[in-house]
């Protein structure tokens, strides 16, 4: 074991303290709070030598080298909440940063003299293909971030041929993304919130447009502490409604009835609508698996022993998600999890993966680990705000190109070239 001189530990350890500090935290907020042009990145992926002011931020998607360089374009343009709306963990926002740390204690074993001209990055999820790993996460903040919102993600995620999941809060129509991606299925997820008969209404309706397959987020029983979020939302003088029917902190009961996928539900049914957290277990889920022929995929799975349940009870599938660091901040990151849980879950159903991803080198090792599909929410909003749906659409492709790429580099010729034993761990 390689020894460390007492110096460099020292340095390590008072490194972490500061970053640990609630002073430092502080000076984070502040940055947030100044002009764009003072801003630097703000998560642990610094381009040390990337722009710190607005005469260096790029000007157009194609300049984009990578999907960070988006990030203080969006920044920029987006109004204050709308962009804490994105930006924000929850609490000290540990989970957050430890999503991206962790990437590095994860090291891959490349395979040399493998023919690698022509890697195929397409995956097959409930017998439909798609051209790349990288999928679209749902995310109810779409059309805040840009007046192209969720078609113009439609478009995009058609465009590289992407799995794409749209959420049940959004202000679009799964009909109106479905027509942008030329009848592509689009996965349908919500938030089963507002008690069963209501949830099973919004599921049918979803279930007769087409969509294939159900995603039942379940990792925020509550509402969680938002903190940047509400200090952004401070600098904003905005009128949200100018722009999208939701304030920034999120829609009440009543305003989801404007919404598309609640329009159609019985009035009557709203009557029932308590402000009390809805009772969710696991009976409450499988009661909802028997109630519609799609696939259902349980996302915020973080524990093994949820995982070992999912199989157990009969779920198509799962998502290992913390949310982005947003639910809750308990500091175990998604890519840290992820071979306990393909351990558990033994091939029985695909495990898919997100929170934290931002390169086509943190897909590989999500799959060499047994992930069958990676995704991604910031990032492509991030292009979304900076430049509408050609912003989104360059996203995309640079995570496609740095995944085979990253392919190559490994020596793995397809996806299915990636295993386990390319991965090793660091101990913390």
């Amino acid at each position: 074991m390689r020894q460390f001189n007492e110096s460099a530990t020292s340095r390590r350890l008072f490194l972490q303290f500061l970053a640990a500090s609630p002073l430092i935290g502080s000076a984070v907020h502040e940055a947030l709070a100044v002009d764009a042009a003072q801003v630097p990145p703000r998560l642990p992926d610094p381009i040390s030598w990337g722009p710190l002011n607005v005469d260096g931020l790029i000007k157009s998607p194609q300049e984009a080298l990578s999907v960070f360089d988006f990030e203080l374009v969006a920044r920029q343009k987006v109004p204050p909440a709308h962009f804490g709306k994105v930006a924000t963990g929850s609490d000290d926002e540990f989970t957050m940063r430890a999503n991206r740390a962790d990437f590095a204690k994860v090291r891959l074993l490349p395979r040399r003299l493998r023919d690698v001209s022509k890697p195929d990055s397409s995956i097959t999820l409930f017998g439909v293909q798609w051209d790349s790993p990288v999928f679209i996460c749902p995310a109810g903040a779409s059309r805040a971030m840009h007046p192209d919102g969720d078609v113009g993600v439609s478009k995009a995620a058609e465009a590289g041929k992407h799995l794409q999941i749209l959420a049940a809060s959004v202000s679009t129509s799964i009909e109106d993304c479905m027509a942008a991606r030329g009848g592509t299925p689009i996965w349908f997820q919500l938030y089963p919130q507002y008690g069963f008969e209501i949830t099973k209404d919004i599921i049918a309706r979803a279930e007769r447009r087409g969509a294939p397959v159900l995603v039942l987020t379940i990792d925020m029983p509550v509402s969680p502490n938002f903190e940047t979020l509400e200090r952004l939302t401070r600098l904003d003088h905005q009128t949200c409604t100018n722009c999208h029917q939701t304030p920034a902190g999120g829609p009440t009961a009543a305003e989801m009835l404007s919404r598309p996928h609640y329009a159609s539900i019985p009035p009557e049914r709203y009557k029932t609508i308590s402000s009390s957290p809805v009772k969710l277990d696991w009976d409450f889920v499988r009661r909802l698996r028997d109630a519609t022929k799609m696939k259902v995929v349980l996302k915020g799975i973080i524990a093994p022993e949820d995982a070992a349940l999912c199989v157990k009870y009969g779920f198509d599938g799962m998502i290992v998600s913390n949310h982005g660091g947003r639910a809750g901040d308990f500091g175990t990151s998604s890519i840290s999890v992820l071979p306990e849980i393909v351990a558990v879950v033994k091939g029985k159903i695909p495990i898919l993966v997100d929170s934290g991803f931002r390169r086509g080198m943190d897909v590989i090792k999500a799959l060499a680990m047994g992930a069958t599909a990676v995704g991604i929410c910031r990032p492509y909003l991030w292009g979304l705000g900076a430049f509408g749906q050609a912003g989104v659409e360059r996203v995309l492709e640079i995570l496609r190109t740095e995944t085979r790429v990253a392919m190559a580099q490994a020596g793995a010729p397809s996806l299915k070239d990636l295993v386990p034993a390319m991965i090793h761990v660091d101990q913390v």
